[in-house]
């Protein structure tokens, strides 16, 4: 095992072990973690004051060495005070801060988080060490249910097979509309660091190149944390805490890798009004779509993980996927299996597609039929993914209707496509084997009690909306 190894796994259960001793005092994972980043962000600033002589970046007063120190209610008052004063800022601190609150109110478990933090030198550990630690982490949180994190949580191995297939080149921008905790860009960041040793470009690609967006303020904190961990937007954060859908896109880009958020859109969420839209919805994932395809430059490209209902939904649905087919070139359908998500039973796909010229043809992939992955036994792996990736690059059809009618990998050409009902984009060809469900038990309960609380929450509204009916 390397010493980077090492330091990782040891650090990584350090750190989740506190996590888990704090549960049970009742502080939730994720609330642990924000206030784990915004305490390592004045950790690691100390760190390069003290070790390379740097100015602070944080002001007098706020600094690691004024709460390091104290205890009791005068430990929480100072942190408070520092938290708000943070936030404050404009600059990458203001955005690691976002609406920063703290949620650790007992003194002795604040205390804990600053002692193990301060038993490390996080600064001179190698970015890779940092960065993969703090992605653990957020990998750990999103598996926590009770927290709902795991919707900020795409699987990394999914996210690398699409970069793999997008190929984002040096001095590109990339951009992801919803962007969580960063695993889009962060991927997209690795793959093209090696792309070239020019300065310049180095420099474009740490501080101008990558774009992201995400409508949560803790999202924003932890996916701003994750990319600086890396070494990227060290000066100025490149993610921004906003409504993507609100209003048209500010600038257009290279590239578009995402994940936006499936369901609804949040209560209290500003109604979407766009003049540039070509039609209106109140499906989320079709707004995503439409504000995604109309941020792409001209040759730009996209790589986008939507629900099964963007591909047959009437209406709205039809409407976005002709004009898809019409000004887009979508090329590419990769059918996703269930289990490979945090949250249960999602059905979802990924869309390839560029922007300029209308499609000809669609090669499908079926990596779903017959596929069974869980988080628990069978966990979804880039290698899982790798003859996919093969046949995006080669193009060669593997499906023959007599000698291989399993295929996975299928052209049909648009008039195929648009010969369907409803332009309808839900494709099977491969008939079920009928293997048996491999899911554990655990697993098997768990997502009936992930229904049964869905079901239960739907009957309260039902009879919310009945309430009102009546008193009205």
């Amino acid at each position: 095992m390397t010493k980077n190894t090492s330091t990782e796994q040891s650090l990584t259960k350090k750190v989740w072990n506190l996590a888990t001793t704090l549960s049970g005092a009742g502080i939730g994972f994720t609330d642990y973690i924000t206030q784990l980043t915004y305490l390592l962000f004045l950790k690691m600033d100390a760190e390069n004051t003290e070790l390379f002589g740097e100015v602070s970046a944080i002001p007098e007063g706020y600094q690691w060495c004024d709460i390091k120190n104290l205890d009791g209610i005068e430990l929480i008052e100072q942190y408070e005070s520092t938290l708000k004063h943070l936030s404050a800022q404009d600059n990458l601190i203001g955005t690691i801060y976002t609406k920063a609150q703290n949620k650790i109110d007992k003194p002795v478990y604040l205390k804990k988080v600053i002692s193990m933090i301060d038993q490390e030198q996080w600064l001179i550990m190698d970015g890779d060490v940092k960065g993969a630690i703090y992605e653990s982490i957020l990998e750990k949180n999103g598996q926590d249910k009770k927290s709902g994190a795991g919707q900020y949580f795409t699987p990394r191995p999914l996210i690398k097979a699409m970069v793999d297939c997008i190929n984002p080149k040096i001095g590109e921008t990339v951009c992801d509309p919803a962007c969580g905790t960063g695993g889009f860009l962060l991927t997209a960041y690795d793959y093209m660091k090696s792309q070239s040793e020019n300065k310049d470009k180095r420099d474009f690609l740490r501080n101008k190149a990558l774009h992201g967006i995400d409508n949560t303020p803790l999202v924003v904190t932890l996916a701003s944390m994750n990319l600086y961990l890396h070494g990227v937007g060290t000066e100025r954060s490149p993610i921004i805490c906003e409504d993507s859908l609100e209003k048209e896109p500010s600038m257009l880009v290279d590239v578009i890798l995402a994940n936006p958020p499936f369901g609804t859109r949040p209560a209290g969420s500003v109604e979407i009004n766009r003049s540039d839209f070509y039609t209106e919805t109140k499906n989320n994932q079709l707004n995503f779509l439409q504000h995604m395809m109309l941020m792409l430059k001209t040759g730009g490209r996209a790589a986008v993980v939507l629900p099964d209902n963007v591909l047959f939904e009437a209406g709205a649905g039809e409407t976005i996927r002709k004009r898809l087919l019409q000004d887009f070139n979508l090329h590419t359908i990769l059918r996703l299996p269930t289990g490979i998500f945090y949250a249960q039973g999602v059905k979802a796909n990924v869309l390839f597609f560029s922007k300029g010229e209308p499609t000809k043809e669609i090669w499908f992939y079926d990596y779903r039929t017959d596929v069974k992955h869980t988080l628990a036994t069978n966990k979804l792996e880039r290698h899982h993914l790798d003859d996919f990736v093969s046949c995006y690059k080669e193009r060669k059809q593997t499906y023959n209707a007599e000698t291989n009618p399993q295929g996975r990998w299928r052209r049909y050409s648009i008039d195929e496509i648009i010969s369907r009902d409803k332009t309808s984009l839900d494709i099977t060809w491969i008939k079920q084997g009928g293997e048996v469900d491999n899911r554990s038990l655990t697993e098997l309960i768990s997502e009936i009690k992930d229904k049964s609380v869905k079901i239960s929450d739907a009957i309260s509204e039902l009879e919310k909306l009945l309430t009102n009916i009546v008193e009205d």
